[in-house]
């Protein structure tokens, strides 16, 4: 499984725990670090069942009990304890009335490494910590640097964004007013380095508060990167994390841009870079007309129901849904996708029809494609890339296994 379609898949459990509420204080959030050995963890739930065991309330008696004997089962299942952790929710969701409440257990592995043992039992689940996970994405800092303007900008996971932009008022090197060129110089010099250190004081300012900043990278069109990298203007515990040098254009804030473009080779591992090589390998197939590439709903649906799909791309936008429908009165059925529910049959316009199922059509394509072995990349729209995945191939494509002649598209799916 991807690391965008994992991180997707967390991000759509945490919306349906968020929302789910137990009648009393009866759903169980487990969070175990790696290390913790099962049977000391089986010993506490163990005293937890003991404790609950005294409850007054009946039916709260009996949920807390239920819960906790669905923990200790599945927990029982691993030997021990995953390399980054084990979260465990588990309990009594409350229905429409008293007596429709329905059991819910979720066992997940945490995206990182969990640091916090945690039990609680409670109306709601502790989703807190899982959270705070996915918010702390990889941070690097930007610095472009010229003579005349400087830009500090941050990427965030696949986000880039400029934070501060700073002019210099340094003279061009014309002389004017009798001055000699060696005074000339020494001005331009000191003027450089009050420059400089202006950007650093704004740099310090920014990134020092940023506590997972992982590395800094330094880009700008002449020699003033190297001038302002060889002094110390920036603090001691910055300039460690300095992971290059990067030759670019432009400077100021469309710097900015091609810096974090650019300096993808420092930055490999970053969500940033990861997304954008998946698009421009796609862009490479589309450009180049390989055979390879394929958008448009009608096109990767048929694909992947023909198993010829091997990359599944969707954004994480993508806000339209798929209908099955069935026309009660010529008895046909047929997939509808639209941001709404069809009002009439495509085929007679009847309007007595019945909807079978209705899904969120990024789910129904995941589903789908992970049923038939495709890879699945999940793609933010907060990238360039992301939004061109959405505004020019509507949120879908996909790369194919092998070329081939055409495609024999389903006509029992419609597109509003």
């Amino acid at each position: 499984m991807s690391n965008s379609l994992r991180q997707y898949k967390i991000k759509k459990l945490l919306e349906e725990l968020e929302k789910k509420k137990g009648r009393g204080t009866e759903l169980i959030s487990l969070y175990i670090p790696s290390g913790r050995q099962v049977g000391d963890i089986m010993n506490v739930l163990r005293e937890e069942y003991s404790t609950a065991s005294n409850i007054k309330d009946r039916t709260t008696r009996h949920h807390v009990l239920d819960a906790l004997t669905v923990v200790m089962q599945r927990l029982k299942l691993f030997r021990k304890i995953p390399e980054n952790g084990l979260i465990i929710f588990a309990g009594y969701i409350a229905g429409d009335a008293p007596g429709k409440e329905r059991m819910e257990v979720h066992v997940l592995e945490p995206p990182e490494k969990l640091r916090t043992y945690l039990y609680r039992c409670n109306s709601r689940f502790h989703v807190e910590i899982l959270k705070d996970m996915l918010s702390t994405e990889e941070v690097y800092g930007l610095i472009v640097i010229e003579r005349g303007e400087a830009a500090i900008g941050v990427l965030r996971g696949p986000i880039v964004e400029v934070v501060k932009v700073l002019t210099s008022g340094i003279p061009g090197k014309h002389r004017s007013g009798g001055q000699s060129a060696r005074r000339f110089d020494r001005i331009i010099e000191q003027l450089a380095h009050e420059f400089y250190k202006r950007i650093g004081e704004y740099a310090n300012r920014i990134f020092l508060k940023i506590p997972n900043l992982k590395g800094i990278i330094i880009g700008g069109p002449g020699p003033s990167k190297e001038e302002f990298f060889e002094k110390d203007y920036l603090h001691y515990e910055l300039k460690k994390k300095i992971l290059g040098i990067v030759d670019i254009g432009y400077g100021g804030e469309i710097g900015i841009y091609e810096l974090a473009k650019r300096g993808s080779k420092l930055i490999q591992s970053t969500e940033y870079y990861r997304e954008r090589k998946i698009m421009q390998d796609f862009l490479y197939h589309v450009s180049r007309d390989t055979g390879l590439a394929l958008y448009g709903f009608l096109e990767v649906i048929t694909a992947l129901k023909q198993g010829l799909l091997k990359t599944l791309l969707v954004s994480e936008d993508l806000r339209k849904k798929i209908f099955k429908v069935k026309c009660m009165n010529c008895n046909i059925n047929f997939r509808y996708i639209s941001e709404y529910k069809p009002e009439k049959c495509v085929k007679c316009g009847s309007e007595n029809i019945d909807i079978i199922e209705e899904n969120k059509l990024i789910d129904w394509l995941i589903e789908n494609a992970v049923n038939n072995n495709v890879e699945v990349e999940v793609i933010s729209s907060k990238t360039e890339e992301g939004q061109e995945l959405l505004r020019s191939f509507s949120g879908v494509a996909g790369i194919l296994r092998y070329k081939i002649a055409s495609l024999n598209i389903d006509e029992n799916i419609w597109i509003e």
